[in-house]
């Protein structure tokens, strides 16, 4: 047997319940939200989930791994609450009011905020992309990309003054 395992296995048998959710809520409530696809649904899974943990965490706390018993827990929570409701539902991002949203509109932003994302210099795309597509912190992207953290916050600062001028050079063009 591998000895980090025991270890693994070891420290989150000497955690307690607050300390474990403490630091698992983040990854949790993004899991269960990739699995359900909605914001609401990730959370009822996830309070379901902890509910019946805290309830056996003596027992979830001695197994080979903690993290992927909670995680099955919060699939069999989504999946129950399906069965529940009797109906299916759709999640979507957002309500639009149909008068005044035009989907296309929306796409053709997106398009061009991706198309002017694409000029930037290599270290201020990252910049970007890691700040507001993969929401990382500055400290956690200056890692990815081994500069300092005001290195980024300057990539980020540049990259969307630029691409503001872009946007709106092109808007002034229609």
């Amino acid at each position: 047997m591998d000895v980090g395992v025991t270890d693994e296995r070891a420290a989150a048998s000497d955690l307690s319940f607050d300390d474990w959710v403490g630091a698992r809520v983040p990854a949790l409530m993004r899991f269960a939200y990739l699995v359900t696809g909605s914001q609401l649904a990730a959370e009822d899974a996830v309070q379901s989930a902890l509910t019946r943990a805290c309830e056996k965490w003596s027992r979830v706390r001695r197994t080979r791994d903690p993290d992927a018993y909670v995680r099955r827990m919060v699939v069999n929570a989504h999946v129950s609450a399906w069965r529940r409701s009797g109906r299916r539902e759709l999640a979507v991002a957002e309500v639009r009011d149909a008068a005044t949203a035009d989907p296309a509109e929306g796409i053709a932003t997106g398009d061009a905020v991706w198309r002017v994302c694409g000029t930037l210099p290599p270290q201020q795309r990252a910049a970007v992309v890691l700040r507001y597509y993969e929401d990382l912190e500055y400290a956690e992207i200056a890692d990815v990309l081994g500069v300092a953290q005001a290195t980024v916050r300057s990539h980020v600062h540049r990259a969307l003054a630029a691409m503001r001028a872009e946007l709106q050079m092109e808007d002034g063009d229609d």
